[in-house]
């Protein structure tokens, strides 16, 4: 065979593959934006991706590497310099096609008829630049991210533009009557009548001792067990702590089994939606069946004793009082809205915690100079207390200044809730680009937290760089903003704090791994759970 004919065959063989890529990559666009009509032209810069996955290849890729944020700089960089394998292989053979093609004419090289780009899209040039809004394919919907301060406010305060936009996957694990399931009116009637018995301050006073004395109990513990993995032991703590708050529960068979089956949940939370055996979304929804089956008894025991007037009326636990809160009109709560509320709550309340808690406590041990400083607060607070005074009041804990900006930095490091999610409820526009009605928003506050042009060093743990800063609208969004804050923020600062408190005073963190590396999914967390030991450093009780 002629050397021509070889090269014919290789660029049908190769240009055939590349249109096939093409129509591919064409299918997202045929079924959500063509059918906009003119409105398409006004979206934002972005790719769809591929049929069915869209760029949750992308997301999970980068989630699972050592460089998370390298997913949203596919849509922010101008030009990537990475070249796959195949990619450079396509692009070698696409070359040879077209010099072959053009071997008689006199094209110099850099002026061959065609644009690497846009026959190998995604790959090898992005060309979307950095205006903090562009389209995308996840989670099975075609959504919108909004990267911005200000574009995030909008969207995340506008509540006649936009609700709640959790995929259908997600809200079958959760729940679809829980907080993030809800319309803004049932959003607002729940809120109300939970918002007391968990952040309220005659709430949050009552829960200090319990808190304190598990706190200290388990620190004197794990002075004991040897090398521990911290993050799995911290995260037990919270969920004890959490389960005694709305369950009245102490049984660690019960507790031991809810929290594995919570872990099993959020693995699912953030996996494809694959229900299949052996995937992790099909484990989550075994788990969540599990975990409603339990809670339903809880509920049903409840109901008995208190038709039957046995119930403890001086012991009353969020389970109480959500089975007796009544809104305005006399309604009260369904089996459904408490068990999905109890289910939200103890999910949120450990986990987030767990893991804030263990970053803390990792950062500080890193930086002695932040770790003097945090000491000292608490030691002085401790010596400003009244000798009849047994343990924290809310008030110091009010009073602890420098180690609430030590929580805020790891709370905007860490970023434990990467995202949330919104629905347009109608064509909306922000930056010049349109926002089409039923199209998903991911408010990516992960890519806010690590501004540079915010926080300067922004992956620098700094809790110097709160004094006398008060953060602009947008630009700090731990727990949310609007009307849909996170409903358990103040219980788990208080939780952090409690247990931050005791661990400065008495205590100190020797990790068997220190330069371990990190994982992203379902939360940041090191890939050891940080396997150490806890050293007692005084025997001055407080």
């Amino acid at each position: 065979m002629e050397l021509g004919s070889i090269w014919v065959v290789l660029a049908v063989i190769f240009g055939g593959l590349g249109v096939g890529k093409w129509i591919l990559k064409k299918v997202n666009w045929w079924l959500y934006e063509a059918e906009l009509g003119e409105k398409q032209y006004s979206l934002p810069p972005g790719d769809l991706g591929w049929p069915f996955i869209g760029n949750m290849w992308s997301f999970l890729r980068a989630f699972k590497s050592s460089d998370p944020d390298s997913f949203m700089r596919i849509f922010i960089n101008k030009y990537t310099a990475n070249f796959s394998f195949s990619t450079s292989l396509s692009f070698l053979f696409m070359y040879i096609h077209i010099s072959w093609h053009f071997r008689s004419s006199s094209f110099p090289l850099g002026m061959m008829p065609f644009h690497h780009s846009s026959l190998f899209p995604g790959e090898v040039a992005i060309r979307y630049g950095n205006n903090g809004i562009y389209k995308a394919f996840m989670f099975g919907n075609p959504s919108i991210f909004v990267t911005t301060p200000e574009a995030c406010r909008k969207v995340l305060s506008n509540d006649d533009a936009f609700k709640p936009g959790w995929p259908i996957s997600t809200l079958k694990l959760v729940g679809r009557k829980s907080f993030i399931g809800i319309s803004y009116e049932e959003h607002k009637r729940l809120r109300r009548l939970t918002s007391a018995p968990v952040n309220g301050h005659e709430a949050l006073s009552v829960y200090i001792p319990y808190i304190e004395e598990n706190v200290i109990a388990m620190l004197e513990k794990w002075t004991t067990m040897g090398k521990i993995e911290f993050l799995t032991q911290m995260r037990k703590l919270t969920f004890r702590i959490i389960m005694y708050i709305f369950l009245s529960s102490e049984s660690e068979v019960v507790m031991e089994a809810l929290e594995k089956d919570y872990t099993t949940l959020n693995y699912g939370v953030r996996a494809m939606a694959i229900n299949l055996p052996g995937f992790a979304y099909y484990k989550a929804l075994k788990a969540r069946k599990r975990l409603v089956a339990i809670f339903q008894s809880i509920v049903d025991e409840r109901r008995n004793l208190r038709k039957n007037g046995a119930l403890n009326t001086k012991k009353k636990d969020m389970m109480d009082s959500l089975l007796g809160v009544e809104d305005e009109k006399g309604r009260k709560l369904t089996d459904e809205e408490i068990i999905d509320v109890i289910l939200m709550y103890l999910n949120a309340g450990h986990e987030s915690s767990g893991h804030i808690t263990t970053w803390a406590t990792i950062f500080l041990q890193e930086h002695p100079e932040f770790l003097q400083k945090a000491k000292e607060e608490q030691e002085q607070i401790v010596k400003r207390r009244p000798p009849a005074q047994k343990g924290l009041s809310l008030k110091e804990v009010r009073e602890m200044d420098y180690l609430s900006k030590v929580i805020d930095e790891t709370l905007r490091l860490i970023t434990f809730s990467l995202t949330v999610f919104r629905e347009a409820k109608t064509d909306f526009c922000i930056n010049g680009y349109i926002i089409p009605k039923g199209w998903k928003v991911l408010v990516w506050f992960r890519t806010i937290h690590l501004d540079p042009e915010i926080y300067p060093n922004p992956k620098e743990f700094n809790p110097s760089r709160w004094d006398n800063y008060n953060p602009k609208p947008g630009t700090f969004l731990p727990f949310g903003a609007g009307s849909r804050l996170c409903p358990g923020n103040d219980l788990a600062k208080l939780e952090i704090s409690i247990f931050l408190h005791y661990f400065l005073l008495d205590y100190r963190l020797e990790r068997e791994n220190p330069e371990c590396r990190w994982m992203f999914l379902p939360h940041t967390r090191p890939t050891d759970n940080c396997m150490a030991r806890i050293k007692k450093v005084s025997s001055k009780s407080v």
